[in-house]
């Protein structure tokens, strides 16, 4: 049976859950670019105000967030039978892009900071920086943690690449700490460094992200693991002599189930109806991502129900 049974959210729960996150995460951002600009405005450091704008940056992917969770918790209607759970994957991939670009532009400033790297006219920032650096990193840290742990909950990728948009400011601000240490030492080249290895850390988050959210767009079977495991419970439930195909999709966050099974041919077709509703309600119930699951019920054959006596 299925192990480690999570809370069940509903869309409704869900839905609210991101708007807390959502809500938490918009304040946080305003707050510390705020806090960011008035820093490196009076410690004069160009890292730290770089790095107030980036921070404001996040608030635009948190709205993006707030909108495609809100459109794919909307409700089946008669053009979309199936729902809108894919528009979460659309936002999920739209963040992507937005984070690819962010770490693109880290990189790319690196990069032309050691090509034109002049110790003429650097200006040593304060230590004021370095303070909101530090408050920066261990608050952006908590934020992704906070995030990333909403998201796995209710099994949420727009939640998830929003959570590495947390991290990728943790990781900005970590640089600009490099950065601004490094010029107050002596070694200003450390900052454009480590903005290259940064960028290298936000393109593969960002790539683990937009791929995930493709692999929802495309139907993509769940892992071989899971699809063992509703073997098992297909197989107990009673009346059911074999299971002859299981198919999976992934649609957004959530997964549907085709799953053809055989039982007694002879028996009437209430008790064939009974045994697929069986079926149908354990693997819905024992396993919280799935949206609906199809069964298709196969007469087994004598010869066969001889063979298995």
């Amino acid at each position: 049976m299925v192990k480690n049974r999570a809370k069940i959210y509903d869309a409704a729960e869900a839905h609210q859950l991101v708007m807390s996150v959502s809500a938490i995460s918009i304040v946080v951002n305003i707050l510390l670019s705020v806090m960011k600009l008035l820093a490196g405005i009076i410690a004069r450091s160009g890292a730290m105000i770089s790095d107030a704008v980036h921070s404001a940056s996040d608030v635009f992917s948190t709205i993006i967030v707030m909108i495609g969770v809100s459109l794919s918790g909307r409700k089946p209607d008669r053009e979309h039978q199936y729902g809108h759970e894919r528009m979460e994957c659309v936002a999920a991939m739209v963040l992507a892009v937005v984070l690819a670009a962010t770490g693109f532009g880290i990189g790319y400033t690196g990069v032309v900071k050691i090509l034109h790297f002049s110790e003429d006219g650097i200006e040593i920032p304060g230590r004021l920086a370095l303070g909101a650096a530090v408050i920066s990193i261990i608050v952006k840290e908590w934020m992704y943690w906070f995030t990333r742990k909403a998201a796995e909950r209710i099994n949420s990728g727009a939640l998830m690449a929003d959570a590495w948009h947390h991290r990728s400011d943790s990781l900005s601000s970590a640089g600009a700490f490099v950065g601004i240490l490094g010029a107050r030492l002596g070694y200003p080249v450390l900052d454009p460094l480590a903005s290259i290895v940064i960028c290298i850390l936000i393109e593969k988050a960002a790539f683990d992200i937009f791929r995930d959210a493709m692999d929802k767009m495309v139907d993509k079977s769940v892992p071989e693991a899971v699809v063992r495991d509703m073997k098992v419970v297909i197989a107990g439930q009673k009346g059911v002599a074999r299971v002859d195909e299981i198919k999976t999709r992934l649609f957004g966050a959530k997964i549907y189930v085709d799953v053809e099974i055989a039982a007694d041919g002879n028996q009437p077709l209430t008790e064939g109806h009974r045994i697929a509703e069986n079926v149908h309600h354990a693997v819905e119930e024992s396993f919280p991502a799935v949206k609906h699951c199809m069964v298709h019920v196969n007469p087994l054959l004598p010869t066969e129900k001889t063979k298995r006596s």
